[in-house]
């Protein structure tokens, strides 16, 4: 399907049809546990959409861009990795899973990202532009250049990841060294 516009779905009681989308648009959908299975977006945007524990399994998602969603349970690590391009902006990304993914140049925008699992990811020169990472893990990820100077609630052990070239601001040094439970005042 190319250039479509879908308004209002609820795909959890109309069947979601499996195919290639390319340059459509998705606003106010429920794809809520949809299965994406070998689904292509192409160039797609989904606007306050629903995706919660949607399957991802080999779904490919190439310069697909969220705005608004709620994005809850997701396993990216399971999307194919050809042309692997997503931007999140405005949305709740809670208790997703980023696992081994390379994600270097991401932008993450104003988002809730509690939970989520960036364990061996490439997130070099990525940014987490005033985004809360409550809980997101981050063990053993490529942070050169990342720019988190306007994030907070993370927590980034600098032993476990690299970090050269990363930003931060001076209030957020806490979540750089909490390990050593030293008080910074």
């Amino acid at each position: 399907m190319v250039e479509e516009t879908f308004e209002g779905i609820d795909y959890t009681t109309d069947s979601f049809e499996i195919d290639d989308y390319e340059l459509c648009t998705f606003i106010n959908c429920n794809f809520s546990a949809v299965d994406f299975m070998k689904v292509r977006f192409i160039d797609c945007d989904f606007q306050e959409c629903n995706l919660t524990n949607a399957n991802l399994n080999n779904t490919s998602f190439q310069n697909v861009n969220f705005e608004e969603c709620k994005m809850i349970g997701l396993h990216f690590q399971k999307c194919n990795d050809f042309g692997f391009s997503i931007e999140i902006e405005s949305c709740q990304l809670d208790h997703s899973s980023f696992y081994h993914k390379k994600l270097s140049k991401m932008i993450f925008f104003n988002s809730k990202l509690t939970g989520v699992d960036f364990t061996d990811c490439d997130l070099s020169a990525a940014g987490f532009s005033n985004c809360d990472l409550n809980g997101a893990i981050f063990q053993n990820t490529n942070l050169q250049k990342a720019d988190f100077r306007s994030a907070e609630n993370f927590t980034i052990d600098p032993e476990e990841n690299k970090l050269k070239g990363a930003k931060f601001n001076l209030h957020s040094l806490h979540g750089l060294l909490t390990k050593y439970k030293i008080k910074i005042e």
